[in-house]
């Protein structure tokens, strides 16, 4: 049974055998695999030099904070790392010393006010008695003297009590602009000196990003250069696989004897921008950017996917030829070019294809010379 069974089964293999090996085998030379492609026409388009640099993020205020008048310390509302607003009060000095002088200041006033009142009194009645030969007319002269002294006494007094009044508005340090308290050097109870820092206060808004560029680029580099940022802060959000579109804002014409660089400054978007909002950033974090600099001369450009790169140095392309439509059939050749500067996700031909040529961008790493794809237009 067991050989009988083992019989039919050699038989049925040879019967399927001899069926499989009748169908007929292809022509030689024949291509049976038409594949999809993507491909787009090479043009013409200006070519811009990407230059690499790197730079620290740098707040656009950022304050030692002291006192105006010395005095002890008496209160401290913020402490490091706290955000504050504008005019906020940050510390305040004890103002009973100058608070007695402020009142004395205000006392002196109204003494040298009844003074001044007295003084023309008694002036007004030394006027009407000269005219009768009563009194003398130098004592009159010597009255109204004394009343424009007595006037000026009351100046200097009420200029007296508004610096008092100052020194008194002064025990309070106040928030120059909006920002966060990035160092505190006082504490209750001590007694500081104006012009001694207490406070740095840094404003994290529209931060900007300095570069120092090599000064060879000077002349090339104006407000409408164009600047690919990233961020080294990126964390679990993945803000560093993201390109933010920065402004230059200005270049500073001086070079550093050392490194023969200057300084480049720029504007850092504040909201959407190429993808997404900004990450959190905060002052001396490092940044990195792509100057892309105009070159002043127009050439080929296709999309980098479209290069092919050998081991032995050739650098080649494959062209669609008897090309009629998008979505219709064409063959395809390899093409050897020479390339030049790479930008934004293009490369630079500089020889071996022509402006209008077919360029295969997806789909070219598996291709045969004279094969047939269905050839789709690129996005």
């Amino acid at each position: 049974m067991i050989q009988r069974t083992g019989a039919n089964v050699l038989v049925g293999l040879a019967i399927f055998t001899g069926v499989f090996n009748s169908s007929p085998a292809p022509a030689q030379g024949e291509d049976t695999s038409v594949i999809t492609v993507e491909g787009l026409a090479a043009a013409v388009q200006p070519i811009v030099e990407p230059v690499p640099v790197t730079g620290t993020l740098t707040p656009p205020r950022q304050a030692l904070l002291s006192a105006e008048v010395e005095g002890l310390v008496s209160g401290i509302y913020v402490d490091v790392g706290h955000r504050v607003k504008k005019d906020q009060p940050l510390l305040e000095l004890d103002p009973e010393l100058n608070q007695i002088a402020r009142d004395a200041a205000l006392a002196a006033v109204e003494r040298s006010r009844e003074a001044l009142a007295d003084s023309r009194r008694r002036l007004d009645e030394a006027q009407r008695l000269v005219g009768d030969k009563h009194i003398a007319e130098s004592t009159v002269k010597s009255l109204a003297s004394e009343v424009r002294i007595r006037d000026a006494e009351l100046r200097a007094a009420q200029i007296e009590a508004r610096r008092q009044e100052a020194l008194l508005e002064r025990h309070r340090i106040m928030a120059p602009f909006s920002g966060a308290v990035s160092r505190r050097e006082a504490e209750l109870g001590e007694w500081v000196q104006p012009g001694v820092a207490l406070f740095e206060l840094v404003s994290a808004e529209r931060l900007r990003a300095d570069f120092q560029v090599p000064q060879r680029f000077y002349s090339r580099i104006d407000p409408g250069t164009p600047l690919d940022v990233r961020f080294d802060a990126g964390g679990e959000r993945g803000h560093t696989d993201r390109i933010y579109r920065a402004k230059v804002q200005y270049k500073v014409p001086l070079s550093t004897s050392g490194a023969r660089t200057f300084l480049l400054r720029t504007e850092l978007p504040r909201t959407e921008n190429a993808g997404g909002e900004t990450p959190e950033l905060i002052p001396g974090m490092s940044v990195s950017a792509t100057l892309l600099l105009g070159t002043q001369r127009r050439s080929i450009a296709i999309p980098r996917d479209a290069v092919l790169r050998y081991p032995d140095g050739r650098i080649t392309v494959w062209l669609a030829e008897k090309f009629s439509a998008w979505g219709k059939p064409a063959t395809v050749r390899e093409q050897q070019v020479t390339t030049g500067l790479s930008f934004e996700g293009l490369i630079e031909i500089r020889s071996g294809l022509e402006a209008g040529q077919i360029v295969i961008t997806r789909g070219n790493e598996s291709l045969r010379e004279g094969q047939t794809v269905i050839l789709r237009k690129a996005p």
